[in-house]
């Protein structure tokens, strides 16, 4: 029987609907914890940037046939906090310890940071000004 041949087919184009930035890392666990309905859920880390993302589900005609013949991948929203350094788990005050995921050797994550890192500046900046008026 012949072996099957594999082929990687990286995502081209990632449309993320939804950011919600938190101001720390430990607000951005609460929140996870509350989302998962305290059930146990992990975070993941890339470049400085922990975040949690809710894809929009393939079963969508449209989404799926984004993703096969463009290579486009939607995410309904994601949820982030800057956190320069990796830590394994983060504790917060309430003593919630959640997993953080190293996912810094998948490009796409990494390309995610990126960009999660430049709205957060932009909205660092945008809520000083704010406050400063």
């Amino acid at each position: 029987m012949p072996t099957p041949s594999v082929k990687l087919e990286p995502v081209k184009e990632l449309v993320i609907k939804e950011l919600l930035f938190f101001k720390s890392v430990e607000e951005l666990a609460r929140f996870a914890n509350i989302a998962a309905g305290g059930r146990p859920s992990a975070l993941y880390w890339a470049d400085g940037v922990a975040f949690l993302y809710y894809p929009l589900p393939l079963t969508a005609k449209i989404t799926a046939t984004e993703l096969v013949r463009e290579g486009r991948l939607y995410w309904a929203m994601v949820c982030f906090a800057l956190m320069p350094e990796y830590e394994r788990v983060v504790e917060t005050r309430e003593k919630l310890m959640v997993p953080v995921i190293d996912v810094s050797s998948c490009s796409l994550f990494r390309a995610v940071a990126s960009t999660l890192k430049e709205k957060a500046g932009e909205l660092t900046t945008s809520n000083q000004n704010q406050s400063q008026s």
